[in-house]
């Protein structure tokens, strides 16, 4: 008897440890999508990575690839590092929480949701607002955002900056009754990313959408207390949307749709934020006449001023992005690039069917050298924001005359 019960004894150890080490490994799995040629980079640091599926995406002007992958979640970093290194692009594959989502992300169909009519009238409104906007704003919340050691989605710090934008846009927006400023919290993270918004008047029930990434990372040896100041990866972009707002709301207007604008947490570790925020709206059946991302503005390393990404983002807003360059703009140039699949948080709005556009510091291949370094500090931007400054005032007319028209 006594020895019947020590064998079950060891037995039900031996299940325990079983599981225990099963459960272990199943914790260090990660699922990612990620487009074929990335995937090939992916591999050369995760040799572990599986393709569970794939599927060739098209649209148009577009026809890649896509995989859905399984491979040991400490690699996520290294991947990130390879992608940016090897390919010179950011981001590049997007994280899911499990099988089923990553299944699911692949399997989706990009069905395009209604457009609005895109219309340039609101010029007596948008002039004078443009005219108002400075660089010494979007450098002081440049220098401000770097300061932090770094804003990675897992650390404090990732945290603090977080806070201190919200903050800083709730002082922007004191005395209006319209406005609401809020963090919008994230379970698997500490990090948040922060919202915005102003409440339209007569088509309150439609938005327009203004997001940059509020994260930093550096490509390898990241930790919670690695300086990754970047400056240009995208406090930039960051800056350029509060001068934007600062601005608009300097100016007393009330928006027509309402906008609403995002620093996302956890762009650069496979566009966290913005994917749990743009399934949030799709289930919540969000009308949303468009949405600009400005990840990077402050870097002119190619010889227009402003590239529009053309992949997974909308063609018609795409022109009327151009056009709104034209009109208020006139002399920047404005060319075409692509970024290639989950290169930042446009894809996640794209995905779900939002009509988006991204448009972007320099032609891809030219981008700034410094992003993912200790080096992307205001500095190695030549100590200026003037670069930036043009895509604050394009993200201002973006959003007077998509709310207003």
């Amino acid at each position: 008897m006594r020895s019947d019960l020590l064998k079950l004894c060891l037995f039900s150890a031996l299940c325990l440890s079983l599981a225990a080490t099963a459960g272990s490994a199943k914790k260090r799995r990660a699922w990612i999508t990620v487009g074929d040629a990335a995937f090939q980079k992916v591999q050369t640091v995760a040799p572990d990575a599986v393709s569970i599926g794939s599927r060739q995406v098209r649209a148009a002007g577009l026809s890649e690839k896509v995989h859905a992958v399984v491979l040991d979640e400490s690699r996520l970093l290294a991947v990130t590092g390879a992608i940016h290194q090897q390919m010179g692009q950011c981001g590049g594959f997007m994280y899911h929480g499990s099988e089923a989502e990553a299944r699911a992300a692949l399997e989706a169909r990009r069905v395009a949701l209604r457009t609005p009519a895109y219309t340039i009238d609101q010029r007596e409104v948008v002039v004078p607002m443009l005219s108002s906007m400075q660089e010494q704003h979007i450098a002081s919340t440049i220098l401000s955002l770097s300061g932090f050691t770094n804003r990675y989605y897992a650390s404090q710090s990732g945290v603090d900056a977080a806070n201190w934008l919200l903050a800083t846009w709730r002082e922007l927006a004191a005395g209006r009754g319209d406005i609401s400023v809020a963090l919008v919290t994230h379970k698997a993270y500490p990090q948040p990313s922060v919202s915005l918004t102003i409440a339209g008047t007569d088509l309150a029930d439609e938005k327009v959408v203004v997001g940059a990434h509020l994260d930093s990372i550096l490509s390898f040896r990241m930790s919670d207390t690695a300086r990754a100041p970047g400056a240009d990866d995208d406090a930039s972009g960051v800056a350029s949307m509060t001068e934007a707002l600062r601005a608009l709301i300097a100016s007393g207007y009330r928006p027509r749709r309402t906008l609403q604008v995002f620093a996302y947490a956890a762009e650069e570790v496979g566009l966290r934020g913005s994917q749990e925020i743009t399934r949030q709206f799709k289930q919540a059946g969000q009308k949303v006449a468009g949405v600009l991302q400005l990840d990077m503005t402050n870097y002119k390393g190619a010889a227009n001023d402003i590239y529009l990404i053309t992949d997974y983002t909308s063609s018609a807003q795409n022109t009327f992005v151009a056009e709104l360059a034209a009109a208020y703009l006139p002399e920047l140039t404005v060319g075409n690039d692509r970024c290639g699949y989950g290169c930042s948080d446009h894809a996640s709005w794209d995905a779900q069917g939002y009509p988006v556009s991204m448009p972007f510091e320099s032609s891809m291949a030219r981008d700034n050298p410094a992003i993912h370094t200790s080096r992307d500090t205001y500095e190695n931007s030549g100590s200026q924001a003037a670069h930036a400054l043009k895509f604050a005032r394009l993200a201002a007319a973006f959003m007077v005359e998509l709310s207003g028209g």
